[in-house]
């Protein structure tokens, strides 16, 4: 009887780790590569997860907000994906350097060009941005996921303040305060030059091995948690044994 509710006890608890596991690779999310400040450029980057185990991810379309229109987006090329810009005219132009913009990117669009993004993976969609808004904390962007099967999800959800997380949110950029490194590192964010390929490149992998690390401890943390249940569950199970014994 001891033996078979520790067991029970222990299989709750491993479902309660893959379930705090999980989340944090279920969405659509933006992340930069170093910092987004305020006013600058940065270089961000689309993570899309397959979330189906029988059916490829195929297409990501990623509107950018329309109150906040950037001058400068340049999406980095991803193999085996086609990648279309879609522009619109803007009801007030920009003045950037001097010269009026009077039209923005409005929508990024990558459409696998071979299998897409099987179960089981994730793909990065790298994009430069700028500049930045100055007068905002983080930009919002709407993405649409399109699978092989033709099932659609649409990543649109903003999340309200002091409530529960929605079901699909929007992947969210947070801007961090303005900073004259930010705007002195402009140039080369916003320059497309290839040369700036393998340092991005590098940047990306320590973010990623960072964010690794970062669930690594979290999923210890919480088998630690787990196992020191399991230790007071067996103390409490051993105690009633050795004091029905002295009853006897």
């Amino acid at each position: 009887m001891k033996a078979s509710r520790l067991a029970a006890a222990a299989a709750v608890a491993g479902s309660a780790v893959l379930l705090l596991c999980s989340p944090a690779f279920a969405h659509v999310s933006v992340q930069p590569e170093g910092t987004a400040a305020k006013g600058g450029y940065a270089v961000v980057n689309f993570r899309v997860p397959n979330e189906r185990d029988n059916a490829s991810t195929t297409q990501l379309e990623v509107n950018f907000p329309a109150d906040a229109p950037l001058s400068s987006v340049m999406p980095q090329k991803v193999d085996g994906w086609k990648i279309t810009v879609t522009k619109s005219k803007l009801a007030k132009p920009l003045e950037v350097h001097g010269r009026q913009i009077s039209e923005a990117v409005s929508k990024v669009t990558w459409t696998a060009e071979d299998k897409g993004i099987e179960p089981g993976f994730i793909e990065q969609f790298p994009v430069s941005l700028g500049a930045l808004p100055e007068n905002a904390d983080q930009m919002v962007f709407k993405a649409i996921q399109t699978y092989s099967n033709k099932e659609v999800v649409r990543w649109i959800e903003v999340q309200k303040e002091g409530a529960e997380e929605p079901e699909n949110p929007a992947p969210v950029l947070a801007l961090s305060a303005a900073d004259d490194h930010a705007h002195g590192s402009s140039a080369a964010a916003s320059s497309g030059k290839s040369g700036d390929a393998e340092p991005a490149a590098a940047t990306t992998e320590a973010s990623d091995s960072s964010d690794g690390t970062d669930t690594t401890a979290r999923v210890l943390g919480v088998v630690g948690i787990v196992v020191g249940a399991a230790g007071v569950a067996y103390g409490v199970l051993a105690g009633r044994r050795r004091t029905t014994t002295d009853a006897s």
